[in-house]
């Protein structure tokens, strides 16, 4: 069954900083709302890890072939990261066939990506997640155990970057727990015209 033109999906823009819980929350919203709405999986330059697979977790894409597809305008947003040399980035064909078919997508992505996106996109649902606090932020991040003092320090600095930009978005969502913020974000869907 094809949808009509008004009954095309929409996307979804959630950001955050580093440490909020945004994965889990995603992946959280995709297991319930699902099949009406679904992740984009997004482009990269890096190495897929240990048990990654290409077109779940990433489209893993060698440097020159990623060059090649952004000079072609083949993507939504896109942007190197850190500084290391690695590209991320959202191809059209990643979000335009689900849109047109009435599904709703979500994009995970940062500050930069979402002010990108949202020039394609004005009419997106846009959602920041944020914590009560700084502190909590950096509890959060270190609790992980995942990553060096300097990537720590790091990532706090961009968070006082993303939490900067918080105001651009439509919503802000606090994680205090993450089924709250699930129903609070899926709510937030269903009031925009996602019908579950």
């Amino acid at each position: 069954m094809t949808p009509a033109a008004d009954q095309q999906g929409r996307l979804v823009i959630i950001s955050g900083p580093s440490g909020v819980g945004k994965s889990t929350i995603v992946a959280g919203l995709i297991q319930r709302l699902s099949p009406k709405i679904r992740l984009s999986v997004s482009a990269t330059t890096r190495e897929p890890r240990p048990g990654e697979v290409n077109g779940r977790q990433y489209h893993f894409l060698s440097p020159e072939e990623f060059a090649a597809r952004r000079e072609a305008g083949e993507f939504l947003e896109c942007m190197e990261v850190f500084g290391r040399g690695h590209w991320y980035g959202t191809l059209f064909d990643e979000v335009r066939p689900s849109l047109a078919a009435g599904q709703w997508v979500i994009l995970e992505i940062d500050v930069d990506g979402a002010r990108k996106a949202r020039e394609q996109f004005p009419q997106a649902v846009t959602i920041f997640i944020t914590v009560e606090s700084d502190q909590e932020l950096e509890q959060r991040l270190r609790s992980r155990k995942t990553d060096t003092e300097e990537a720590i320090l790091r990532r706090l600095d961009v968070a006082r970057h993303e939490m900067d930009q918080a105001n651009t978005y439509k919503y802000r969502v606090v994680n205090d727990k993450v089924e709250s913020t699930i129903d609070q974000i899926a709510n937030i869907l269903t009031q925009e015209g996602l019908e579950v």
